[in-house]
């Protein structure tokens, strides 16, 4: 469902447009919110013109079809945007993994965090580019369109990035703490056999 509504909210934003033209407007923008292939595209532009959401304004050469809005695909979009409430289930396996980072030991999931921290971080600098990109870089920076969520996906690295790090060094303390603690105990039982 979320890939026709973003599909719907191209076509709103910019007008016809071909399966290829969507495809990289896709690619350079809402790619970076909801990922889909070029693939997932042109079957779902097939789908929405058989359930009248768009049509197909006109056939170019080597059969290139522009897709315009109809009033019922602004209506599903504008119904999907403020009628009803975002499916919020949210699946991650990092999440998945970093609930399961106690099972390994605390240098090894510390190392793991800070891969994460450098994922996080290199995307975050990915999208502070996009930020800062020019109209020609970014055609829908012109018109404003995914600021929004462009500041959501910076704030969400960002944080991301920090958790990481912070949960990485935490980690790394109790390692050291649990070290000293054996050396300490282990010197104390050579003390107490050397008696």
């Amino acid at each position: 469902m979320s890939l026709r509504m973003a599909l719907l909210g191209l076509l709103k934003a910019t007008g016809p447009a071909s399966g290829y033209d969507l495809a990289k407007l896709f690619d350079s923008s809402i790619n970076n919110a909801w990922k889909a292939g070029h693939s997932q595209i042109y079957p779902e532009l097939a789908r929405m013109t058989e359930d009248g959401l768009v049509t197909v304004e006109a056939d170019g050469p080597r059969g290139r079809k522009t897709y315009t809005l109809t009033d019922a695909g602004w209506e599903a979009l504008r119904h999907w945007l403020v009628g009803r409430e975002p499916e919020r289930h949210w699946r991650s396996e990092a999440a998945l993994r970093a609930f399961l980072l106690p099972l390994l030991d605390a240098r090894e999931a510390a190392a793991w965090l800070r891969r994460e921290a450098e994922y996080y971080a290199e995307r975050l600098r990915s999208l502070e580019e996009l930020r800062h990109a020019d109209g020609e870089e970014y055609p829908m920076k012109r018109a404003g369109f995914g600021r929004y969520a462009l500041e959501l996906g910076i704030s969400q690295n960002r944080l991301l990035r920090d958790w990481a790090l912070d949960s990485a060094a935490d980690l790394e303390r109790r390692a050291a703490e649990e070290e000293n603690e054996t050396a300490t105990g282990e010197d104390a039982a050579e003390r107490r056999a050397g008696d």
